[in-house]
């Protein structure tokens, strides 16, 4: 008899649980500045992009409410493993460092890194050139361990946002920035259009996934949801819309 109790107290507190997964607005971290995947409308001040769309189709298709967090994005690892944060949706690489501290939904992007120079910089084709050259990026990124690891680099700066890792290098402060695809192709289109240019080839193919706290019961339900956006096609028009391509 203890023994059966025992068994059913643990089901009304896993009941219970996933009950109140939902109870109240979930808390997603998003971060300030990463265009086109997420940053402030100059227009409305509202935060969107691909990542902001995308977590608001898969906060309808799970039935969840939720407030975003916009902040810094070394501050969303800590903010999940702290449990401030529900969710964390950011451009976030899927790595096996980051996978033992929080847990990750199933890839919704796939990406690599570009080296972005200025258009008269004939220095530089590849990673190896940026030898004796100075580099910006982003805190706490992907970015940032390919450039420690090959670069040899003279200086590695690291920005906690791109309008200053961009900035550093259209002033002359860089020789180079290395940072995300979608991210470098989207500055090289619009705010750095003529001034800056990409060389060599995409380094470190990357998916990104949403991050949760570890445990979470909200992974299921994620990799679920976007399972469905993907096959109503939702998935696909949000991605052209933002990118202009068909996903891959």
């Amino acid at each position: 008899m203890k023994r059966v109790m025992t068994i059913l107290c643990a089901m009304a507190v896993a009941f219970a649980m996933s009950s109140t997964a939902f109870a109240g607005k979930l808390v997603v971290g998003t971060d300030t500045n990463f265009p086109p995947f997420e940053f402030k409308d100059p227009d409305s001040g509202k935060h969107t992009g691909f990542d902001v769309e995308l977590w608001d189709a898969i906060a309808k298709e799970i039935g969840a409410e939720y407030d975003l967090q916009p902040m810094d994005f070394n501050g969303i690892i800590p903010g999940l493993q702290t449990g401030q944060l529900d969710a964390g949706i950011a451009g976030m690489t899927i790595k096996p460092e980051r996978a033992e501290v929080i847990d990750f939904s199933d890839g919704y992007y796939n990406s690599g890194l570009l080296i972005l120079v200025r258009s008269d910089n004939e220095d530089v084709n590849k990673i190896e050139d940026l030898a004796g050259k100075v580099v910006s990026t982003k805190l706490a990124t992907t970015s940032a361990d390919l450039v420690k690891e090959r670069a040899n680099a003279k200086d590695v700066k690291l920005f906690p946002n791109n309008d200053a890792m961009f900035m550093e290098l259209l002033s002359g402060g860089a020789d180079a920035v290395v940072f995300d695809s979608p991210v470098v192709a989207d500055f090289m289109r619009k705010a750095g259009k003529g001034q800056v240019k990409v060389v060599g080839p995409l380094y470190h193919g990357q998916a990104y996934g949403i991050g949760f706290p570890k445990g979470s019961p909200l992974v299921a339900k994620v990799n679920a949801a976007l399972k469905s956006l993907k096959d109503s096609g939702k998935y696909r028009d949000l991605y052209i819309k933002w990118f202009g391509t068909e996903p891959r």
